[in-house]
């Protein structure tokens, strides 16, 4: 029989509005796998145990006296420490603000609890969430629980540890150039960017109004081992919110499309290198899907690296002017990353900047006229295994190799699509887990997770795992 931090996230909550578990005996349980496998990894730094006991007891007595329950009644998440908690310091992983208090919950944490689930803790993330290594200033180093010497990605690395690893079933996490798809890929599980829009997206650390590449490309979005649990997740999170200006509502599936569904598979993504094992996993995906019914071309989506350099532009050009700001606030080495990728770097003027948004627009109407054919794409997450600690950091070279690896990320966040990332393998050698994504049109969440758990059924890992030796 499994153990209660082994079941999935609906598996919980089934098992709480059954009466079959208290939701106490969850968050004892997930309590003690914390206590047990934490120290290893330094996934979770922050654990709410009291506050969650308290929480737990209640969704217990609404159990006994036959209230309606929400979808995740009972059940434990976690929560990046970048996301506003209320009463507790949103930290972006930096020393400098960790005492940096909110009064309110984001409008994520909101919609999860509202649907019952309970905060358990908050995880790990580099400072301001401005690298692809999980290494935090405030909290330190995560480590990758298949393989202790290799990163476990990021910004998102913490969430993606933790729910590796059975600390936790489910956990909100964001995303401006893969920070959800990126630990998901290293650590094992599922994960989901959502569209443009989709989901709530509202901070207040550093401050209330983030810079226009957040509001562009910025996604906040759910993380957990199992697919199913992702699509819940998502379904929980979205909508408009008054505090999000530009959030909308629409239904979370679109209309059906003529089958079989057509998925441009881009097996070596243009622009850089990737490892033949890597390439070879993604068209073991490509094989799985069409063995589910898809049918799938290998063919790339145009313009594709003029969307990996827009979105640098995007990102460089608007930070730029704020980097003096950013670098007191951050530890040594997310500061060095920065430098490393920032210096070399032409300034942005107005012009060019003006420049870019004709660019973007250029580029998102090839990809929709090409998405009417296709409306998925297949490719790597990541072109090269998880890197060893520090190696971003180490020297510009490696700088460098960090951003190119992650390549297959970016034209989701340039363009505002969904894009869900699935395990698919893993490496004989390291024991690491590779994921791809399934990156769709605009607001087609159910065609990228439809697909997402086609593969997770024919090559998905079995988690939570034991941290490896």
């Amino acid at each position: 029989m499994k153990a209660l931090w082994q079941l999935s996230a609906m598996e919980q909550a089934a098992l709480v509005a059954g009466r079959k578990v208290s939701s106490l005996e969850l968050i004892e349980a997930h309590l003690a796998r914390i206590d047990a496998v934490n120290p290893k990894l330094n996934a979770v730094v922050r654990v709410m145990a009291e506050e969650a006991r308290a929480a737990a007891r209640s969704a217990d007595s609404q159990v006994a006296a036959g209230a309606k329950l929400g979808p995740l009644h009972g059940v434990p998440f976690t929560i990046k420490e970048n996301i506003d908690v209320a009463g507790l310091p949103t930290t972006h992983g930096c020393k400098a603000l960790e005492h940096a208090v909110v009064a309110r919950d984001a409008p994520v944490v909101e919609r999860m609890r509202a649907a019952g689930a309970i905060a358990l803790a908050r995880t790990n993330l580099p400072d301001l969430g401005l690298r692809v290594h999980t290494e935090s200033s405030l909290h330190g180093l995560t480590r990758n629980p298949w393989n202790l010497a290799r990163t476990a990605a990021g910004s998102s690395g913490g969430e993606g540890a933790a729910l590796a690893s059975g600390m936790s079933p489910i956990g909100l996490g964001n995303d401006i150039g893969g920070s959800l798809r990126n630990p998901a890929s290293a650590c094992g599980i599922a994960s989901i960017k959502p569209s443009a829009g989709r989901v709530p997206h509202v901070e207040t650390v550093p401050g209330a109004d983030p810079l226009l590449v957040a509001q562009l490309m910025l996604a906040q979005g759910p993380m957990a081992r199992r697919v199913a649990d992702v699509r819940l997740g998502l379904q929980i999170l979205m909508g408009a919110h008054p505090r999000d200006p530009w959030s909308i509502s629409l239904p979370f599936a679109g209309e059906p499309l003529q089958k079989p569904l057509r998925i441009a598979m881009v097996a070596e993504p243009p622009g850089g290198s990737i490892d033949p094992v890597i390439a070879a996993t993604v068209r073991k995906a490509g094989a799985a899907l069409s063995d589910a019914g898809y049918q799938v071309d290998e063919v790339c989506p145009p313009s594709y690296e003029d969307a990996l350099q827009v979105w640098s532009q995007f990102i460089f050009g608007d930070l730029a002017a704020i980097l003096d700001q950013l670098y007191p606030i951050m530890g040594e080495s997310g500061a060095r990353f920065l430098r490393y990728v920032y210096e070399p770097l032409p300034a942005y003027d107005a012009k060019a900047m003006s420049l870019m948004f004709v660019q973007r627009h250029a580029v998102a109407r090839e990809w929709s006229v090409f998405m009417e054919d296709y409306p998925l794409v297949l490719s790597p997450t990541w072109t090269q295994l998880p890197f060893e600690h520090g190696f971003d950091a180490a020297s510009a070279a490696g700088a460098a190799a960090a951003m190119e690896m992650m390549r297959p990320v970016r034209p989701a966040n340039l363009l505002g699509l969904p894009s869900a990332c699935v395990p698919a393998g893993r490496d004989e050698k390291t024991g690491l887990p590779i994921g791809v994504l399934l990156t769709g049109k605009r607001f087609r969440e159910d065609l990228c997770l439809e697909a997402a758990e086609a593969v997770e059924a024919r090559l998905g890992l079995a988690t939570p795992i034991d941290p490896a030796a």
